[in-house]
């Protein structure tokens, strides 16, 4: 079926984008206003668009329209704000940081979450999490009711015995045990099914799929 995007409503487009780009990371955010008091927030339209310079690119709508979420406000302000990935043990305090508080209040104490401070920004990570990247805003797109925050990482913190070899940069991943976003409230899927795929002499993944190769 063809759905014509210039035809039906944005929120019918956003049923169709979330259903079928799947599995989405979670950004969970943490930044702060100028006069310190802290955010947390998580979002799922978010990845890694650029390795040299390393960019992440989160989507952040607005609580309803004229009144943009808080992490977008901050990342305004302060210019600064930390990335934490979402592990399976993590991911209820991260549902927790996703209700819609006021603006007044620290989701991370909400959620029982610990911070550590970070190194290049003043924004603090989670403690928690397996990974935390510290950014400075590069640009904030305005697309209407989303802002898309570009990101520039400029250090990123990963739990000791996640790291497979620190002199080469190699991280265990399925380790990491990292939760995804899926097509709807409350759907969410773990990344336990990683796996090496083998790869045959002419450099192509064997994946029980023939392919004629030219």
């Amino acid at each position: 079926m063809l759905f014509d995007f210039k035809e039906i409503p944005g929120k019918e487009c956003y049923k169709l984008l979330v259903s079928t780009v799947t599995p989405r990371p979670i950004a969970w955010v943490v930044s702060q206003d100028a006069k310190g008091l802290l955010n947390a927030g998580a979002f799922s339209f978010f990845n890694a668009f650029s390795g040299d310079p390393a960019v992440v690119a989160i989507g952040m709508g607005n609580h309803k329209p004229g009144r943009p979420k808080d992490s977008l406000v901050n990342i305004r302000e302060t210019g600064q704000f930390v990335v934490n990935l979402v592990s399976e043990e993590n991911a209820e305090q991260m549902n927790i940081t996703a209700i819609e508080f006021e603006s007044d209040v620290d989701e991370l104490e909400q959620a029982g979450l610990t911070t550590l401070p970070s190194v290049r920004i003043k924004p603090p990570r989670i403690a928690e999490s397996p990974v935390a990247m510290e950014c400075e805003l590069m640009q904030i797109v305005d697309l209407g009711q989303t802002g898309l925050v570009l990101g520039r990482v400029l250090a990123m913190h990963v739990r000791d015995g996640l790291v497979l070899d620190a002199a080469s940069h190699y991280i265990d991943t399925p380790k990491l045990r990292l939760i995804g976003r899926m097509h709807g409230r409350g759907w969410r899927m773990r990344f336990q099914e990683l796996r090496k795929e083998p790869i045959d002499p002419r450099g192509e993944r064997c994946t029980g799929i023939t392919r004629s190769i030219v």
